[in-house]
């Protein structure tokens, strides 16, 4: 599905940036992945290091080969829906508005929107060593809309995109004010 199709864009509205979370914060799920799979390997060599005769075993053989393998399956849908929660969560920015779109599960999306002459605060949050070395952080938007608050997660250089945003917002409130 084209961006166009999911945010249902105006006559007037042009894209200006689409942001989704920095790469480095998908780092930790990819370490947790890693030490996942390597995990079963380790197990069968103390299996059969304890057990020699499991491997000629007819029927414990194919038991654990089985388990081995639902537990492969468990762990690669694990990091499936890790990354796609990863890749699918964005942060649409226009001339008009704001659009979060957040990935809840495989199946489940929400998606919330203010207009840029409604948001009322901005600031943008940078915490731990990690988030200092890569520049990356929250922003945490107040709104004067139906939803008050967007916490937008994990952003490559939250303190350039809150003064874009904040800019973007100046001008939408002037344009308000001009034809009103």
């Amino acid at each position: 599905m084209r961006l166009s199709e999911c945010i249902h864009q105006k006559s007037y509205e042009r894209v200006t940036r689409l942001v989704r979370r920095h790469f480095i914060t998908l780092v930790p799920a990819l370490v947790v992945f890693a030490l996942l799979l390597t995990l079963p390997v380790g197990a069968a060599w103390l299996l059969r290091t304890v057990f020699p005769s499991l491997e000629t075993s007819a029927t414990l053989l194919p038991i654990i080969v089985l388990f081995g393998s639902g537990y492969y399956i468990a762990v690669l849908l694990f990091f499936y829906s890790y990354f796609l929660d990863f890749y699918l969560d964005l942060l649409v920015i226009t001339n008009d508005r704001l659009i979060d779109m957040e990935q809840v599960g495989i199946f489940a999306r929400h998606t919330a929107e203010v207009d840029l002459y409604k948001i009322q605060d901005i600031t943008s949050e940078v915490k731990g060593v990690f988030a200092s070395l890569f520049n990356y952080g929250d922003l945490l938007i107040q709104t004067a809309g139906a939803v008050e608050r967007f916490v937008v997660e994990g952003v490559p250089r939250p303190d350039t995109l809150r003064q874009e945003i904040l800019d973007l917002a100046t001008g939408d409130r002037a344009y308000h004010q001009k034809t009103t």
